[in-house]
């Protein structure tokens, strides 16, 4: 697929967020060549009457200024240091990175600032900036998670079509968490029929064990508008006899009924604790103290 690359200047990186559990989203990049067929954000281009459907991800804007814009918003009198989410909206370390590298600058004026942030995604180009994460990690709150819903490669390579393999990402979070970074696995979103079997939560939960995940969280998929049409449209395209199923289960709104969701939840809680899943790094980074970081701004 043909992806076309906008370089255009920003007037903000951060953006306000309401009803999520952080205040600040920092994007580097709008539109995502990962195009998973389940990406919510596909719901947010339709309301902005921007295209939803395949052609998502045709066509990425690359904000060329936005570390340098982002420096510019962390160093008002009006900023208080609140954390920041890298990778709400679109994949911090989709490949437009490889050239680019804002993700990279916007984490070096984060490390800079001493800024606390938390970073989520599907790119084991990651571990290129594991050097910038491991300083910023001694100076502020840190965390990465790496989105990893499933390792069956058939469903992998058909809902997640432009992502590097499971088990990729999962070498990379092994890295960062050799390194001291605090990394964790999202299994998200879970699909019905598709990644939520027992068998299925069980594979992953082990290898997330096995690369030395800090931690791990299940989520079920969510369907809004936008999302919702794409999706089925794949579904019917791939897994047909799977359609009826979808339509009854959500059929009442975007999410799925907790009756329906909770066990998988359920499994992958008792699945962490079974395997003893948690803080394990050889040599874990944490935030100096008060006087040890004034001592680094001041150099």
């Amino acid at each position: 697929m043909r992806v076309e690359y906008r370089e255009e200047p920003c007037k903000v990186a951060l953006n306000r967020v309401k009803g999520m559990p952080f205040d600040w989203s920092l994007n580097p990049y709008m539109g995502c060549a990962h195009r998973c067929t389940f990406c919510y954000v596909r719901a947010f281009e339709r309301r902005a009457d921007r295209p939803s459907d395949e052609r998502y991800g045709r066509s990425i804007r690359v904000k060329i200024n936005v570390a340098e814009v982002l420096r510019a918003e962390l160093a008002r009198r009006t900023w208080h240091g609140d954390g920041i989410a890298i990778g709400a909206a679109t994949d911090p370390y989709q490949p437009a990175e490889g050239r680019y590298k804002l993700t990279r600058a916007c984490l070096e004026v984060l490390r800079g600032a001493s800024n606390p942030f938390s970073l989520i995604t599907r790119g084991p180009m990651i571990v290129r900036d594991v050097d910038v994460l491991a300083e910023a990690s001694r100076r502020a709150d840190v965390s990465v998670t790496f989105s990893v819903p499933t390792v069956d490669e058939d469903v992998w390579r058909t809902t997640e079509p432009g992502t590097a393999p499971p088990r990729q990402r999962l070498r990379a979070l092994q890295t960062l968490v050799e390194a001291g970074v605090r990394a964790s696995v999202g299994m998200a979103p879970l699909l019905p029929g598709l990644s939520d079997h027992p068998r299925s939560l069980e594979r992953v939960v082990i290898a997330a064990r096995e690369a030395g995940a800090c931690g791990i969280w299940a989520n079920l998929l969510y369907l809004r508008p936008g999302t919702r049409e794409h999706f089925l449209e794949c579904l019917a395209r791939d897994w047909p006899e799977l359609l009826p199923d979808y339509e009854r289960l959500y059929e009442h709104g975007a999410y799925l009924p907790r009756a329906e969701g909770d066990p998988a939840r359920a499994e992958v809680r008792r699945l962490a604790q079974e395997l003893g899943i948690g803080d394990r790094r050889p040599e874990p980074l944490r935030p100096r103290d008060r006087d040890e970081q004034l001592s680094l701004l001041s150099a």
